[in-house]
């Protein structure tokens, strides 16, 4: 408990009672953390950075100066209950970044996976589920309760609406305004956002067998054009493909969504 005798913390720095710091974190001048919060072995927190709440930093994330992380959300309806922010390991958060804990409502804890990379003004919001490997490039907005899955590259200055899930290695181009559920290895783009195809970049740096990329083709043009509705040509395609890349597809469409999906024109 407390302050590991291996960290550094600058002269400066504020340490609340009763907070955590790991072995061989780096605390920087004028950094503020708060008496709830852990910080994990080898965080490092460059410079002006606020740490508050109930907060857990895992193993070697780096927090950029000018980053709020921590704070109570931006909703009318928080009421002061006890909630969490949990940041996972090697995550990158760069300058201006925001991420608020959870509310009553959405389960009480915002959650961010391991090895993202959350580049500048980006703001995470209250109840948001964020997987691993996910790359939020500037000023890209994630409002309440979006679920983010592993592998997602969100470009800049897009917003994605509360209560959206975006698919495993999906990616959303820049400037888009995605209000609606974006299916695995999709690709998003347009000021509001259409599905405009696969993530055929994303699928090859990936490593993903070729097989697999032509099932996942096929099944996107049966999902465009096939007879049926939408989720009824989604079942069709779960009896009829072998491909676990299609099957997750399949699963995703299938699943619980508050927001409807947007569908291949």
């Amino acid at each position: 408990m407390g302050i590991d005798p291996s960290a550094k913390v600058h002269a400066s720095a504020i340490i609340d009672d009763g907070a955590v710091i790991g072995a061989d974190c780096q605390i920087g001048p004028f950094c503020t953390v708060g008496r709830q919060v852990k910080l994990g072995k080898g965080v490092e927190l460059k410079s002006h950075v606020v740490v508050t709440g109930d907060t857990e930093i895992g193993d070697e994330t780096v927090v950029f100066p000018f980053s709020v992380i921590g704070e109570i959300p931006q909703d009318l309806k928080f009421a002061g209950e006890n909630t969490k922010l949990i940041i996972g390991k090697r995550n990158r958060i760069r300058e201006h970044v925001t991420m608020n804990t959870g509310t009553a409502g959405g389960g009480y804890i915002t959650r961010v996976g391991d090895d993202g990379l959350f580049m500048a003004g980006c703001h995470v919001a209250h109840d948001a589920q964020i997987g691993n490997k996910v790359i939020l490039v500037n000023n890209v907005a994630v409002a309440g309760h979006v679920v983010i899955e592993d592998d997602v590259i969100v470009g800049g200055l897009s917003g994605l609406h509360q209560w959206v899930r975006i698919g495993r290695g999906a990616i959303i181009g820049a400037l888009s305004m995605v209000t609606a559920d974006v299916l695995p290895h999709a690709l998003v783009q347009g000021p509001r956002g259409e599905l405009d195809g696969l993530n055929l970049v994303g699928l090859k740096r990936r490593g993903v067998d070729r097989a697999d990329i032509t099932a996942l083709r096929a099944a996107f043009l049966m999902l465009k054009q096939g007879e049926g509705s939408f989720q009824e040509r989604a079942a069709r395609l779960g009896e009829e493909s072998d491909s676990d890349y299609v099957r997750e597809m399949v699963e995703f469409i299938t699943g619980d969504s508050d927001r409807g999906f947007l569908t291949p024109k």
